[in-house]
């Protein structure tokens, strides 16, 4: 072998072992494309998760609704041609209190106290006035007793005339006794008419006295319930003054049979209104009843700064528990009711009902989930349609969607 040839050699033999060496810069290429795979798949995965979650979301979350519920409605609520507010007023009421001045000695009643007409529930003070009474019967006496004296001396001055009358007829007396019996005579009738003015005036003041002392005797003005007690024992009592630490009326009294309702009405339904209207009446106290009533009186003026005319509305019967002051609202109706309308029945929103292959129903909600309940429908109440086959207090779904399946979860939804 040659010079020449052994470079040539050596030449051929490096190219063919460079076929046998690694090429690194392959493996960085090939991890690279698989982690961009890997991602890829990554996120359709995340993407799919997603996906069910909000579809799982969208068909398990609760759904919001509006919802109504089932309550106890009259039908006479169709008959009502306008609603006013209002208060319980006794038609006879009176702030008892006496004429006389003086210092509350006696106090018979409290608050809620019966009393009938006539009856002393207080009493002032009144020595000083029986003293009066009794010096007024005193003088009647003795104006009596002089009467009887003066009765006892013209029956003698009679007597005396008579006697000088017959002797003078007979010319057996002078002149000058027949005028002394005379004289006598006028002079005795002249006292006695004296003795019965006399008599007249004392019992005049006997009078007076005892007036003034029936005075210091408040006594109740008509049958009714003592309201308030104003004054106590030791309170000065002077009902035409208003002096330091004194007090006018005692107590209030009221007439409780002649309770009524006053209520205001917009000027604008004047003309909804007449005597002798049916009413429905509804005391906040007792939200359950219903009470009969009916104008009794419409007071002919309007005041302008409310723009709304007063009616007075009378209860057909009468109530224990109903008081004064109590606050009313008053159903004006188209007529009267008759007994089956004044009886409460179950009704829900006419926008509960949906129409079924089967009939009326309504999706109820029990435990947050709706339930499909059928029902029966009646008769239209305003908004309202009576229904059976429900409970009262049970919570419908108000104009549910086209999608709402029974056991789906619902909420209320927020205004």
């Amino acid at each position: 072998m040659t010079q020449r040839q052994a470079p040539r050699d050596r030449a051929a033999a490096g190219s063919d072992l460079s076929g046998l060496a690694i090429d690194r810069s392959a493996g960085p290429r090939r991890r690279g494309w698989l982690r961009r795979i890997l991602t890829r798949l990554l996120i359709l995965v995340v993407l799919a998760g997603a996906g069910y979650g909000a579809w799982y979301w969208s068909q398990h979350a609760p759904l919001a609704v509006d919802t109504a519920v089932v309550s106890s409605v009259y039908p006479s609520q169709a008959l009502t041609l306008l609603n006013a507010t209002g208060y319980v007023v006794a038609q006879r009421k009176a702030s008892v209190a006496s004429k006389a001045t003086g210092r509350l000695e006696w106090l018979g009643v409290l608050e809620g106290s019966k009393v009938q007409a006539g009856e002393v529930i207080a009493r002032l003070e009144n020595r000083d006035t029986e003293a009066g009474r009794d010096l007024a019967a005193a003088n009647v006496l003795v104006a009596k007793a002089n009467l009887g004296q003066g009765q006892a001396d013209l029956a003698e001055a009679q007597l005396a005339f008579k006697r000088s009358d017959t002797l003078a007829a007979k010319k057996l007396t002078s002149d000058s006794d027949h005028d002394s019996a005379v004289a006598r005579l006028a002079k005795a009738q002249a006292a006695l008419a004296g003795y019965q003015a006399a008599v007249a005036v004392a019992e005049a003041n006997q009078r007076v006295a005892e007036a003034a002392l029936d005075q210091t005797l408040i006594r109740a003005p008509f049958d009714g319930v003592v309201l308030t007690r104003n004054a106590n024992v030791g309170d000065t009592i002077t009902p035409f003054s208003q002096a330091v630490d004194t007090k006018g009326a005692v107590v209030t009294i009221a007439d409780m049979d002649t309770l009524e309702v006053e209520a205001d009405v917009a000027e604008s339904s004047f003309l909804s209104i007449w005597v002798g209207q049916p009413v429905e009446i509804q005391l906040e106290a007792m939200p359950g009843e219903r009470f009969e009533g009916v104008v009794s009186r419409m007071v002919p003026t309007v005041d302008r700064s409310k723009a709304s005319m007063l009616v007075k509305i009378r209860f057909v019967k009468h109530d224990p528990r109903i008081l004064p002051e109590m606050s009313a609202r008053a159903a004006f109706l188209k007529r009267q009711v008759t007994d089956a309308e004044r009886k409460p029945v179950l009704a829900l929103p006419l926008a509960a009902v949906i129409q079924a292959p089967g009939g009326k129903e309504v999706y109820t909600i029990e435990d947050g989930k709706v339930r499909i309940r059928p029902v029966k429908i009646g008769a239209e109440i305003g908004d309202q349609v009576t229904v059976s086959g429900l409970e009262a207090g049970t919570r419908v779904v108000l104009n549910p969607p086209e999608d709402l399946i029974e056991g789906r979860a619902v909420k209320e939804a927020t205004p």
